[in-house]
């Protein structure tokens, strides 16, 4: 019998929780049940943990994070932390935004293609342990502001956020890196993403409210 986490079976009946809509027939979970429980059962044969972090379903190996699952408007996604490790011989695997650098997703729009890719799916989860076995790491960037860790988990986790962190400027994003990187403790670095999540998705900048105290 497979290991299933209550926290997911609350998610799958209420949704995340992010909007008004939560709990509602109009709920977006609701519209895609039958790909996110078919998306479950394989991630969760594959041996991973089920978790509920950042509201959503999220698989872990010994503590790291693997995958998450989740419904979007126009699609359900099967998201990889560290997808640009994977070999992804069939070519399915995107980013979830233009400024992602390690995540990769698979969408899907119905059961079927669940159904018809299963067997890569399973590989790719498969090989997903094995990197986390391995404990294989991206390689590091070559720009002058890496990308945290803690700020790619939320962007391959939330969507939303990945296009609102896209369509800064580049100076706000720096602004962003900056500070974020400026924490030597990965708690502060969630903390202070966390923080200014409100900021990113109104698309602001982290030095906008003094600039406009001191017009």
């Amino acid at each position: 019998m497979l290991k299933t986490n209550p926290e997911i079976d609350l998610y799958l009946a209420e949704g995340c929780g992010r909007c008004p809509r939560g709990g509602t027939p109009d709920c977006k979970v609701h519209a895609w049940q039958e790909e996110l429980r078919a998306l479950r059962t394989i991630v969760l044969e594959s041996g991973l943990t089920e978790e509920r972090k950042w509201k959503i379903p999220c698989y872990t190996f010994q503590g790291a994070n693997v995958a998450i699952v989740a419904a979007f408007n126009d699609n359900t996604i099967l998201t990889f932390f560290k997808g640009t490790l994977l070999s992804d011989p069939a070519g399915i695997l995107e980013k979830p935004g233009e400024n992602s650098h390690v995540a990769r997703v698979i969408r899907f729009t119905n059961v079927q293609q669940i159904a018809d890719r299963e067997a890569t799916l399973r590989a790719c989860l498969q090989e997903a342990i094995d990197v986390e076995k391995a404990g294989l790491k991206p390689p590091a960037e070559r720009t002058s502001e890496p990308i945290p860790e803690e700020l790619e988990e939320r962007l391959a986790a939330e969507p939303d956020f990945s296009v609102a962190w896209d369509a800064l400027t580049p100076g706000r994003q720096r602004g962003y890196l900056l500070f974020f990187n400026g924490a030597k403790q990965s708690a502060t670095r969630a903390a202070r993403i966390e923080k200014h999540i409100p900021d990113i998705l109104a698309g602001r900048g982290i030095h906008d409210d003094y600039k406009d105290r001191m017009a």
